[in-house]
């Protein structure tokens, strides 16, 4: 019988359920082989399947007599054998050949692979074990108790028993260091976690003195001075302290010690996640024409990790910017006109390739930048943005869960974290502005070079996020059954639809109008007016004939209308019939002669500066005039901004604002650079758009010494 086997019959002994018990008899039954056992303490029997006893969690046998054990103070064979040099493999195997000679005869330890002139005089079968012994110390020049303990040691653990020896290290430091000085040292550095960076002498001094007052002058010998350095050198390993950033010491420290676990999401649109991140490069305010740093808030879904929101502000995010991420979950925002097919969604929110759109086989189909969503789940911090009761009553209403994160805890959202860094490294650190994640990272005047507005920013991330990273493979996006393959959102994405069955999308696009902040307004025969704006169109019934059905501070009947207005677009507002509950778009009256969306600080700007050129202003000539001017920075060559700088320098004369930019996020196409089909088409049509910047001042009217400085006013 092997040594590592034990015999189940009657007399075999078992711990079940923590009682020691003994099988009595065996019995063969249809079912399956069955014992009686009996307790050693109580007397009683049991009848039980014999699979049971063999396979259950509960049971262990007892063992007989002696044997290998899972416990035995001796290292695993593999771990052995892995850990040995090629050289000490080789020196391994030629005394494991000495050994099997000595045993049988032949070094390969079979007479069927017999060497030539094996066996030879002195290991043939018919010579004593002792005389062999000695004739094997003789050859290899060592003594015969070298012989019997490499022969022992073969017999009980093989080739591994011959291997080099290597100590496990019990504790951390020299062996000579006290104990108690290295979890003194140790406890003086994660004192220092949330602190700043401590030098390892100032350790070392702490350490010791620490040492002396809580055990006494001469009880703990202290190490020397380079003995410390190198203990330090290994507590570093289980708590960085010198090495890495601050930041980054506290986010290991905080690590917890058991093991990591997170959401599994199981199909789109089950968790969505949302943060607010700053970005690393610098933008153009379209306002003031200064250089300001922007925040980017945007919506993913973990499941697919395709980016359902995004939003970028600028200087610091509100609760409604973090709303409006939200609202684009329900309704995407169009796609760019010269995106890429494949980076066009279909409005509906199903891939092509699950559905057949007959729109798509008779003509051009309009798509959207992202699919739609009705998350059942929001992950979020605790920012002030994400708990406002705006947000949180939306949420309520249509049955959407808000799961917080913990506090200062980033890998609760982690795809979302890790978009953020993919998106500094593949795309923010390759235009101009670029500051780096750190003040280390900064170069000499990176807000100088800022180029980009911050609707041409937000434009460039859109299409890259449509363009690219919902198309390129992500290592944490697969299937279990087929770990090998790698896969993008935009196929993760179909992947969940087929896995699920279904997807979640909004009942009702309208539901996303609740996400709009409110302004309350009486309806006068013209229409509403909103901070000055008129807006009129198709109205719910009976609404022109009496007051508002909503009470007016206590009475029954008042005359206030609530309009759900979007900051990003004052071209239309929404109002909701409170008896059909149905919604009405109404449209600006200057809407028209704009053909493309309006921001509130644009118009707020337009209107001061019309009232500085004309006698008698309105809204009509703001917006031609605010379109005219726009016209000077559609350009993408540095000089050409510098030619709205200069403007912004006559009118900061005049103690005005410099212009804005119009509010555009379809897509990147809008700046105009050179080699783009814009630009061939400028070229073509007489306009030099070179970049070039010494070529295009030369050509430029005015003193060109002020082209060369004038960013020095950003």
């Amino acid at each position: 019988m092997s040594g590592a086997g034990v015999r189940v019959g009657v007399g075999t002994r078992f711990i079940y359920d923590g009682e020691t018990v003994e099988v009595v008899e065996m019995v063969s039954t249809a079912a399956g082989n069955e014992v009686v056992v009996k307790e050693t303490a109580g007397g009683r029997y049991r009848r039980v399947a014999l699979k049971e006893l063999m396979a259950c969690e509960r049971v262990r046998v007892i063992p007989g007599g002696p044997g290998p054990s899972s416990d035995d103070d001796q290292e695993v064979a593999s771990v052995v054998l892995t850990q040995l040099t090629a050289a000490e493999r080789e020196q391994l195997a030629v005394r494991a050949a000495h050994v099997r000679e000595v045993l049988t005869g032949y070094r390969s330890g079979s007479p069927l692979m017999a060497g030539a002139g094996e066996p030879r005089p002195h290991y043939a079968v018919d010579v004593a074990l002792s005389d062999r012994y000695a004739a094997k110390a003789a050859e290899l020049g060592v003594g015969v108790r070298t012989i019997e303990r490499w022969v022992g040691k073969f017999q009980k653990f093989g080739e591994a028993g011959l291997a080099v020896h290597r100590e496990v290290a019990s504790g951390t430091g020299s062996s000579r260091t006290d104990d108690r000085w290295v979890e003194t040292a140790l406890e003086v550095m994660v004192e220092h976690t949330d602190q700043s960076r401590p030098s390892r002498t100032m350790v070392i001094e702490r350490a010791n003195a620490r040492v002396v007052a809580r055990f006494g002058a001469g009880v703990v010998r202290l190490p020397s001075r380079a003995t410390a350095f190198r203990v330090l050198e290994e507590l570093e390993r289980r708590h960085p302290t010198f090495r890495l950033s601050t930041k980054r010491n506290r986010d290991i420290a905080a690590r917890p010690d058991g093991p990591y676990g997170k959401l599994r999401p199981t199909r789109p649109g089950e968790y969505l996640l949302m943060d607010t991140t700053r970005l690393d490069v610098f933008a153009l305010d379209p306002v003031t024409l200064r250089w300001v740093q922007a925040e980017l808030t945007v919506g993913m879904d973990w499941y697919t990790r395709c980016v359902v929101g995004i939003r970028l502000t600028p200087v610091s995010t509100k609760a409604v910017d973090a709303a409006a991420t939200l609202y684009q979950a329900f309704r995407p925002r169009p796609a760019g006109k010269d995106w890429p097919a494949h980076a066009v969604w279909p409005e509906h929110g199903i891939p092509r390739s699950l559905l057949v759109d007959v729109e798509a086989v008779d003509g051009p189909m309009a798509g959207a930048a992202s699919p739609a969503l009705a998350p059942e789940t929001i992950v979020i911090d605790h920012g002030k943005i994400y708990v406002s009761e705006h947000l949180t009553s939306v949420c309520q209403r249509m049955g959407i869960s808000i799961q917080p994160a913990r506090l200062r805890t980033g890998r609760d959202k982690g795809p979302v974290e890790r978009f953020f860094r993919t998106l500094r490294e593949d795309l923010l650190q390759a235009l101009p502005g670029y500051k780096g994640p750190d003040v280390h990272s900064r170069g000499v005047a990176p807000e100088s070079e800022a180029f980009f507005y911050l609707d041409e920013l937000e434009a460039i991330i859109r299409e890259w996020v449509a363009v690219v990273y919902h198309h390129r493979p992500h290592e944490g996006l697969l299937d279990p059954h087929l770990p090998s393959v790698k896969m993008s959102p935009a196929v993760m994405f179909e992947h969940g639809i087929a896995r699920a069955g279904y997807i979640e999308v909004p009942r009702d696009p309208d539901l996303g109008y609740e996400f709009l902040e409110v302004e309350w307004r009486t309806l006068q025969h013209y229409g509403f007016e909103v901070h000055g704006r008129r807006y009129h169109g198709e109205l719910p019934p009976g609404c022109r004939d009496g007051g508002s059905p909503y009470p007016d501070r206590g009475k029954s009947k008042g005359r206030w209308w609530p309009l759900h207005v979007d900051p990003d677009d004052i071209t239309r507002i929404y109002l909701r019939d409170p008896t059909s509950r149905r919604w009405y778009p109404l449209e600006w009256e200057h809407a028209r002669s704009m053909q493309m969306p309006l921001s509130e600080d644009a118009l707020v700007f337009a209107r001061r500066l019309a009232r500085a050129k004309y006698t008698y202003p309105d809204d009509r000539i703001a917006v031609a005039d605010l379109l005219e001017r726009w016209n000077l920075g559609l350009g993408s060559s540095m000089t050409e901004r510098r030619m709205a700088l200069r403007l912004a320098r006559e009118d900061a004369a005049l103690d005005l604002e410099p212009p804005p930019r119009p509010h555009d996020a379809t897509g990147p196409t809008s700046v105009t650079r050179p080699g783009t089909a814009a630009a061939v088409d400028a070229a073509q049509d007489g306009i030099d758009i070179g970049d070039d910047d010494a070529e295009d001042e030369a050509d430029l009217p005015g003193d060109g010494d002020f082209y060369a400085d004038a960013l020095e006013y950003l």
